[in-house]
């Protein structure tokens, strides 16, 4: 099996990788949106405000975290 990102031999350590540097170069693209899932769904502006509002309403009554 080759890596997906570089074409070299996949390491068992790694795997589907070749190395860590293949692994977090794989795992940075998913995290800034260069990968997705795509979906038929049609986005509701409405209720996507509506979840926000709900999001932000619960961590207002969340109560306090305390340092450590």
């Amino acid at each position: 099996m080759s890596c997906p990102i570089c074409g070299e031999d996949a390491a068992q350590k790694y795997r589907p990788f070749c190395s860590k540097r293949c692994a977090d170069i794989d795992l940075a693209k998913w995290m800034n949106g260069s990968y997705a899932v795509p979906s038929m769904r049609e986005i509701d502006p409405d209720e996507v405000a509506e979840a926000v509002e709900e999001a932000l309403r619960a961590e207002s009554e969340a109560p306090a975290k305390k340092p450590h």
